[in-house]
């Protein structure tokens, strides 16, 4: 059996937790410190990803990236090719829809730190960078690897924008959802059977790792 999808799932899974932990964290904080101009809008397009259809989202994502947009043609003239339909644009497509788990759950997790440790941190001049890294980041920590789960198998489990940005390409951007959704449109339903398992097993496994990591932290 060809498990190509399989390793192109899981590198697109954690190459898009790695971006939307780094983005989330630091979204997550900056909600979480108080009101500024423009934090209801920026929260409010962070959330849209869990509402909108996948398709919708892929929509959006296809306009974004296409070499007839700003962004995509930048990227063109950068790397020399399209991003659209290569395992890149799946990098991106799981991302978005990702992100938003890390950074409610980062922000819900910041929020919760006792308010007297912030502010004797800010008395010895620990503020902005240095408090979030030394102060801020280890007591939240938890909430963090809750979000940095629930974004790895939402990016694991993504089907619908990928489909759309990156295409069906074998051995190129053919993840495992779309490997399955792909043997069930052949009627090749034990071959779907034994990827759904697969992937399956490799999500709860991931799951249990991580909350053992996150138990452990």
């Amino acid at each position: 059996m060809d498990l190509s999808p399989l390793w192109l799932s899981l590198r697109v899974a954690s190459l898009a937790t790695l971006v939307s932990t780094i983005l989330g964290t630091a979204l997550g904080y900056l909600l979480a410190e108080g009101r500024w101009r423009g934090r209801s809008l920026v929260e409010t397009v962070v959330t849209l990803p869990l509402i909108l259809p996948p398709t919708v989202l892929g929509f959006y994502l296809l306009i974004v990236l296409s070499r007839q947009s700003v962004f995509g043609a930048w990227i063109e003239r950068v790397t020399g090719v399209p991003l659209v339909f290569t395992w890149q644009a799946a990098v991106v497509a799981a991302t978005v829809p990702a992100l938003p788990y890390v950074v409610r759950t980062a922000r819900a997790a910041f929020e919760s730190l006792d308010p007297s440790i912030r502010e004797a941190a800010s008395i010895d001049g620990a503020r902005g960078l240095p408090r979030l890294v030394l102060i801020s980041l280890p007591l939240a920590r938890r909430g963090i690897m809750a979000g940095v789960t629930l974004a790895f198998a939402r990016a694991l489990g993504e089907f619908g924008a990928t489909l759309m940005v990156a295409g069906n390409i074998p051995g190129r951007t053919r993840t495992m959802p779309i490997a399955i959704y792909d043997a069930v449109q052949a009627g090749s339903f034990d071959a779907a059977t034994v990827l759904v398992g697969i992937l399956t097993a490799v999500a709860l496994l991931v799951l249990l790792l991580a909350g053992r990591l996150g138990a452990q932290a």
